[in-house]
This record gives C-alpha cells, sequence and structure tokens, in this order.
C-alpha cells in the first residue's frame, strides 16, 4: 500500500478494509471494535467538526487520554484537517498540562474522561490559545462555551458539510504535503520542561516503511497497544500495524496487559524492557517455589533451549536435540508462552536497554523480542533487529534510509529522512541537536560491531567518579535486577569517591526467604531496616560485582520500601528512572553512603 502521508494512508486503510475490524477496546466488559468504513465516517465527521469549530490548517490540537480508539480517531481527524496533534501524557499533572498546552499553541484539546477534564478545568483559564475542550466521555455534561463531547464535535461536522458542500473531505486530506507537520511529540523527559519534537508526515512514513522491512507485518496481524500512544514508539507502532492492514487492540491499563495477552491473543507488542524483566521474574519465582523435582527439570528445560538456540543459530540443529526442545517445550516453556495467547510472533523492545540475558532467555522459551533503538526526534526507530539474525546485547543494524555513525567521543550520531525538523520554539536548541551536515546528536555512547549498534549507556549517565574513572552505570543496573531479590537498581558516584546504589527489593521474594529465616514482620518497611536481612542483600550484590572490576562495583547501598513509580514522580511515563529526582529526594540517604 503506498503512501506519502498519515492523512494519505488514513484514508488508504479505510477503503481497502471497509468491512474489517481494525481497532477494538473493552467496553463494559465486552471487547468491541469498529470497521474501516466505519472508522472513515467518524473521522470524516470530527475532521469537518474541527473546521466548524475553527481548527484551521496549520494550528495545532492536543491529545490527553489514556489509548483508547477515540485517540486514534482524533489524531487521524487533526491529520486529514492538515493541523498537527500535540501529545500530552495523561498522567501529567494540571500544571505540567499547562505548559504543554501553552509552549505548543493548542486551539483545542481533546479529554478522555472526567479526571482529565477536571485538569483542564483548573488551568483553562491559564491557557489564552485554548478555545475548545472536546471530551470522550458522553456521559459528561457541562454547560459552558467551548466544551463538547466527541459526539457533539461530529454532529457539529454534519451540519457543517452539509452548509459547505463546495468543502471536500478527501481532497483536504489529500492537500497535506510531506513536509508539513503531523505531530509535537513532548518528550517525557527525565529533566527540566518537556520539549516539543515536530515530526512531519514524511518523517512518520517513511519510519513506518522502513521498520516494516524489519517487522513484516501484514494485514492477518493483530496488535495489543499498551504503551503510551504520547510516545513515540507506541505510535510508531500502531502506525505500522494500522498500515499493513493488522487490527490495533487497546490494553485495558498496563497492570491488565497479560490477562489481555490472554483474551486478545495478538501476533505483536510494542514493550519497553521493564514488562520483560518483570515477566522474567514471574516465571524465575514459579521455577524456584517449585518442588525439587520441579527445578530440576526447570533448570533442565532452560540449559537444552539455550543449547537449541545455539545449534539453530549455527544450522545444524540434530533430530536428538529438536526432540529435547519438543519436550523442554511441552514440559516448561508452553507455559510461558500461554501468557502470550496463541498467535503471538514478536514483543518489539524499546526505550531502555533489554539485559541480554532476558533476551536469551525468552528466545530459548521461544518467545521473540526484537530489540530496536531510537529517540523521539528520530521518529523514533534507528535500528532494529531483524528476526532472521538477531543479537541480543545489541539493537541491530540501521533500517533502510538511515545513516548511523560514532563520533570521537563516543556518541551516537543519525541522519536521513527520520530526522525531527526541530523543536517547537527552540531553534537554538535544534542547532545544538543537527549539527549542519545534518547530523543528529542521540546523546547515547555506543559502537558498531559487524554492522550492529551496540548502545553502552547514555552520555549524560555516564559516572566519572573522583578518581576519574569513567564508568557506564546501565550494565551494573541490569546485573542487579537480574537477580530476583531486586525489583529496581539505580546507580550512582558521580565525582564520588566510589560507586553506590539505590535499591528496590522484590519483596515477594524477599518476604519468602524472611519467612524461612524466623523473621516474623515481613512489611516492606522492617525488612529494609532488618540486619539480618541488609547482610544478605549486601552478600548477594557483593556475589553479583564480581562481574564487574573493582572501581565499577557497587561499594554501598541503601533500601526503599516501594517501588519507583509514575505517580510518585520517580519514573517517566515511559518507566525510566529519573536520576535527578531520585537524587534530591533521597539527597541525606546517598550523602550518608559516603559520609
Amino acid at each position: 500500500m503506498e503512501f506519502k502521508t498519515i492523512a494519505e494512508m488514513f484514508l488508504n486503510v479505510t477503503k481497502a478494509y471497509p468491512d474489517k475490524e481494525l481497532f477494538t477496546e473493552k467496553v463494559n466488559g465486552e471487547w468491541v471494535g469498529d470497521k474501516g468504513k466505519e472508522i472513515y465516517e467518524m473521522v470524516k465527521d470530527a475532521s469537518f467538526g474541527l473546521a466548524a469549530v475553527g481548527i484551521n490548517p496549520g494550528d495545532n490540537a492536543a491529545i490527553l487520554s489514556t489509548n483508547c480508539r477515540r485517540w486514534a480517531y482524533s489524531d487521524y481527524a487533526i491529520a486529514t484537517r492538515r493541523a498537527a496533534s500535540v501529545t500530552v501524557y495523561p498522567t501529567l499533572i494540571s500544571s505540567q498540562v499547562q505548559y504543554i498546552l501553552n509552549h505548543s499553541d493548542a486551539k483545542l484539546v481533546f479529554a478522555q474522561d472526567k479526571e482529565q477534564m477536571d485538569k483542564l478545568l483548573e488551568i483553562r483559564n491559564q491557557c489564552p490559545e485554548l478555545e475548545t475542550i472536546v471530551h470522550f466521555d458522553e456521559t459528561l455534561s457541562y454547560d459552558e462555551d467551548g466544551i463538547l463531547s466527541f459526539n457533539e464535535l461530529m454532529a457539529k461536522g454534519i451540519a457543517f458539510q452539509e452548509s459547505s458542500s463546495a468543502y471536500d473531505f478527501e481532497a483536504e486530506a489529500l492537500k497535506v504535503k510531506p513536509d508539513d507537520i503531523l505531530t509535537l511529540l513532548y518528550t517525557s523527559g527525565t529533566t527540566g520542561n518537556p520539549k516539543g519534537v515536530m515530526l512531519t508526515h514524511n518523517n512518520l512514513v517513511s519510519n513506518i516503511l522502513s521498520s516494516n522491512a524489519r517487522l513484516n507485518v501484514v494485514d492477518t496481524d493483530k496488535f495489543l497497544s499498551f504503551l503510551p500512544l504520547s510516545h513515540s514508539f507506541e505510535r510508531l507502532g500502531d502506525y505500522v500495524g494500522t498500515s499493513s492492514g493488522a487490527n490495533i487492540t487497546y490494553a485495558e491499563a498496563m497492570d491488565k496487559v497479560i490477562d489481555n495477552l490472554q483474551e486478545v491473543a495478538p501476533t505483536h507488542a510494542m514493550s519497553v524492557p521493564r514488562l520483560y524483566e518483570k515477566m522474567y521474574a514471574g516465571v524465575q519465582a514459579k521455577f524456584a517455589a517449585g518442588s525439587f523435582i520441579k527445578r530440576k527439570i526447570a533448570a533442565w528445560a532452560v540449559k537444552t533451549g539455550y543449547e537449541y538456540v545455539a545449534a539453530r543459530n549455527a544450522g545444524n540443529i540434530s533430530a536428538k536435540l529438536a526432540k529435547k526442545k519438543k519436550r523442554a517445550d511441552k514440559l516448561v516453556f508452553s507455559k510461558v508462552q500461554a501468557l502470550l495467547g496463541p498467535n503471538f510472533k514478536l514483543f518489539a523492545s524499546g526505550g531502555a536497554p533489554l539485559a541480554a540475558d532476558i533476551g536469551k532467555f525468552f528466545d530459548a522459551a521461544g518467545v521473540l523480542i526484537l530489540e530496536g533503538y531510537g529517540l523521539s526526534e528520530t521518529s523514533p526507530v534507528i535500528c532494529v533487529n531483524p528476526a532472521h539474525d538477531y543479537r541480543f546485547g545489541t539493537v541491530g543494524p540501521p533500517i533502510d534510509g538511515v545513516e548511523v555513525k560514532i563520533a570521537a567521543d563516543g556518541e551516537i550520531l543519525s541522519r536521513g529522512p527520520h530526522i525531527m525538523k526541530g523543536y517547537y520554539k527552540d531553534e537554538a536548541g535544534t542547532r545544538e541537536a543537527i549539527n549542519e551536515d545534518g547530523w543528529f546528536h542521540t546523546g547515547d555512547i555506543g559502537v558498531i560491531e559487524d554492522g550492529y549498534l551496540r548502545i553502552t549507556d547514555r552520555k549524560k549517565n555516564i559516572i566519572v567518579t573522583a578518581g576519574g574513572k569513567n564508568i557506564a552505570p546501565a550494565p551494573i543496573e541490569a546485573a542487579l535486577i537480574m537477580n530476583k531479590l531486586f525489583e529496581q537498581a539505580l546507580v550512582l558516584g558521580d565525582r564520588r569517591k566510589f560507586v553506590s546504589a539505590v535499591l528496590v527489593p522484590n519483596f515477594v521474594e524477599l518476604s519468602a526467604w524472611a519467612a524461612d529465616n524466623d523473621i516474623t514482620d515481613t512489611t516492606p518497611e522492617a525488612l529494609i531496616e532488618n540486619d539480618k536481612v541488609k547482610a544478605m542483600l549486601e552478600a548477594e550484590v557483593e556475589s553479583i560485582m564480581q562481574a564487574f572490576s573493582s572501581y565499577e562495583s557497587v561499594k554501598k547501598f541503601f533500601l526503599l520500601p516501594k517501588e519507583f513509580s509514575v505517580e510518585d514522580g520517580t519514573l517517566t511515563p515511559t518507566l525510566k528512572i529519573k536520576k535527578r529526582v531520585v537524587e534530591e529526594r533521597f539527597k541525606s540517604q546517598i550523602d550518608a553512603l559516603y559520609e
């Protein structure tokens, strides 16, 4: 299917699949969806509705919602109106929403429900450009001017069509140029105010086509969408699925993903490593909780899985090994595969480094995870591992049309049709990010090995100790959270005498250990203060650090009684730890480690 803009893609897909359910979500306990011809009509009416309320080509309209059908329909309505969508994470507080709406000059905002409406009503008077609010919840009712439901917006669109016969929906949509701005994508950011990344239709179209050359999505596939659509990674994944005629099904919530995988039986999903880490920890905990015989069988199955993968990669699977793997699948790995449903093909992983050992484990279990790499500013994909030759510990080769090189200081640079137009209202920031030859500075450090890119860390995350040693914290953090006793880890030590860490234990595992060691108070707060527990965890950390040189090793740490979260401000919406926030919030505990 050929297309040069997202608006053209929408028209082509809805016409090619008029009777196919393209978008699905759960409503009142039932999975319901819309067919191509129904979606076309809704988006057409909403696009006319935008015209009716004064949204003109070149204007900006925001979307403040979790993933749902109307998020997508709003996006396509904005695109076909030749305006630009502004992404706003629904987890942001009202003051942060206010900043983005004002910075982006948004004239209209789509809002999901009462929770988001309450934020908007609180800040509406402080957003001088904001003229219209459209909410998705038809049970809500507001008497104020400039507030409509989505149905009311479509009704305005229908009336506008009847009174403006010269205005043609498809003709307008096809006037969109590849270099027009499709979206202002506000980065979640771990520090400071978010930047508005200007991505064009061509940026996304080039990325869709080149990414799918690696993923090979077809119209019989189904995506489960659960990462925020406000983030470029999930948005690109949904576009890849839609452009291929695949179904996009929206998960109920992040904590329902495993349930929804089994209910929906998708073929594809996009996720950040946190999901795989939790799945891995859960599987390992089940192995450990089994009887002696079951533990032995699990260990045998994993060993067999690794042997099978090595033989497969070398192209010499023996009949005996194939038979062993089949038995391992039946006895052990079928339970892992069952978590994902019967049709599952692959996960795409991005947003943060995936520990190679986790990728290798799932590969042995028959679950394919293809790790890729990119940023909001790169639409977002730069590299993806190919399904026929994936290499864990790398993010794969660059996708078609994308150039990558390593600067003298180790920073990864990229150039091509995927690079953003710039930061909105920030020419200086744009010049700093993209040099005069068109190379974008990613801020990541990496190396290219046999054409495959390997990320070592974020440039700004590199720790330089007081002794002048350069340390990449990512591999150390990955090693810590691979241990079943630790849930999250943040490694510190910049300009300090040694490396330290903030650790969040896995309290399920820790409570079980405590019960076996006659510790009666197993609340998280009590466990992290218990001398026996601390001594055991110190020994565990010391053992993990054997894989690192002395100057890289975590010498001291302190424990937290609960996980970092988006809600408490210590995680970004894409589940990255906000290092600066953690350092500020726990400054006294960190300083105490060095006293």
